[in-house]
């Protein structure tokens, strides 16, 4: 199983080294000893962490959806064309851009500062292994 030091967790999770160290103190993340004798966060209990982290937003007036990726985060930049609009947000560490009609973005009253909800879906995924 990965051993991820202190810094990986934290740049995983778009967060500071100390705030993983808080969490750790607080009981709320376990960390055990890497081979260096250094603390480090097992790859599968921060996985778990993450899942109990996340904050599955409120569908509002939605009765079901079948996108089960939602991530909230903040509009950042909203540009407007004629007909298009390209909507960029970010959630927590990750920025997202959607492209959408204008009518759209100006029916849900989309503008830098406005908090919304990104339903991601997608029939094709790359995943791919960074070098260590």
């Amino acid at each position: 199983m990965p051993k991820l030091r202190i810094s990986e967790a934290a740049d995983l999770l778009g967060v500071s080294d100390d705030t993983v160290r808080r969490w750790i103190d607080m009981g709320r993340l376990p960390a055990v000893h890497a081979d260096n004798g250094r603390m480090a966060v097992e790859g599968q209990e921060l996985a778990a962490f993450v899942q109990r982290q996340a904050e599955a937003p409120e569908p509002g007036v939605t009765v079901a959806a079948s996108a089960r990726n939602r991530m909230r985060g903040i509009v950042t930049r909203v540009v407007k064309d004629g007909v298009m609009a390209q909507v960029e947000m970010q959630a927590g560490p990750f920025r997202l851009v959607s492209l959408m009609s204008r009518e759209a973005a100006e029916e849900l009253g989309l503008e830098a500062g406005s908090v919304a909800v990104a339903s991601i879906k997608s029939t094709h995924v790359v995943v791919e292994i960074p070098e260590s």
